[in-house]
């Protein structure tokens, strides 16, 4: 297989279509016919490369995704190493609340951690609205990238409304969201008054990202399994869907994706997704059934697999392209994040693997 950051060429000599809008990624997403199914891994910018731990040292967090250069550097890394059909910018989903005003850090080995959790409505308006303008390093990496992917899409991406005021009420991550969930049935008025303050600025995020030449946007609701059907379609459908709706103008696919997901799965297709990610728990086969046919689907290699012998891999890759194949459009990666420890070589074998075993 050869890859050149210009643009994928497949297994067997097969060349992709010239351009992000007509790439295999993008085709994917629109339900259109592929050469091959497209894959990328979520995480794939990351703590698994080395060129990466190397580039990050010594800086923090939020602070290398305030630099344009190294949030470039980083997003390409992947692209170049393992010749995946879509890059995605290098951020963070509490990026644009940090700039809203919010006091938190990114400690490492613990996640966001809040200075002061909300928990009332003055605390909500203490989270200001964001403009274009607070987001120029955004348009800046982002502009730069799409010259440098050439044919290959760049995936734009934020945090969801639920999974970011969790953060926000939890002061951090947490197992129980027992905080969250108080606040949501006992005060529900600030509840939805943080989820729409949330959304607004889930929406310029997206929107910086979209202008300045991103293919494709993922919406990542981390923590939605979180809820039932019931409590997910009353206090997050509305607010995600609001989101996604913002978007609705811009005629580029929405991948709406969460983990632990496998009752909601119909409603996160509701919200206004074109795409809707599986975690590895539910088979894509079944997954597609609960979506229905009029959205395109994406996963869902469970993480863990990649540490299992090369014959083990190669056998839940093919089981995985078998049970994609009932979707009207199918993106692999996997069922959440690249994990650190991974071997970055085995990534690149998946890949290769995805493309060779798929080709039309």
């Amino acid at each position: 297989m050869t890859t050149t950051i210009a643009g994928n060429t497949s297994q067997g000599g097969q060349s992709a279509p010239a351009g992000p809008a007509d790439s295999p990624f993008v085709r994917a997403c629109r339900r259109l016919p592929v050469p091959y199914t497209p894959v990328w891994f979520m995480r794939q910018a990351g703590r698994s490369l080395p060129e990466y731990r190397e580039l990050r040292a010594g800086v923090a967090m939020l602070e290398s995704c305030r630099r344009p250069e190294l949030v470039r550097e980083i997003t390409l890394q992947p692209v170049r190493r393992h010749g995946v059909d879509a890059a995605v910018l290098f951020s963070d989903i509490v990026v644009p609340v940090a700039v809203a005003g919010v006091d938190l850090e990114i400690v490492p080995g613990t996640g966001p951690v809040v200075a002061q959790p909300v928990r009332d409505a003055a605390d909500v308006d203490r989270i200001r609205p964001i403009t274009a303008d607070d987001l120029s390093f955004v348009d800046e990496a982002v502009r730069m990238l799409v010259a440098d992917l050439g044919d290959t899409p760049l995936i734009g991406f934020a945090g969801a409304p639920f999974t970011l005021a969790s953060y926000l009420i939890e002061g951090g991550p947490s197992r129980t969201h027992a905080k969250t969930k108080a606040l949501m049935y006992g005060a529900p008025e600030v509840w939805h008054a943080l989820c729409g303050r949330l959304a607004e600025i889930t929406g310029e995020f997206l929107r910086v990202q979209v202008d300045a030449g991103a293919s494709a946007v993922q919406l990542f609701d981390s923590w939605a399994g979180a809820l039932s059907e019931a409590d997910y379609r009353r206090f997050v459908l509305p607010h995600s869907a609001k989101v996604l709706a913002g978007l609705a103008d811009t005629d580029i696919p929405r991948i709406h994706f969460g983990v632990g997901t496998a009752e909601l799965l119909g409603a996160m297709g509701e919200a206004g997704a074109d795409v809707v990610g599986v975690d590895w728990r539910t088979p894509l086969d079944a997954a597609t059934v609960r979506i229905g046919p009029d959205k395109a689907i994406q996963g869902n290699l469970d993480p863990c697999v990649l540490f299992a012998p090369w014959p083990v891999i190669e056998a839940e890759v093919r089981r995985i392209l078998a049970e994609g194949a009932s979707a009207p459009g199918h993106v692999f990666n996997l069922g959440h994040g690249v994990l650190p420890e991974t071997d970055p070589e085995v990534l690149t074998r998946v890949v290769a693997l995805v493309h060779e075993a798929s080709a039309r």
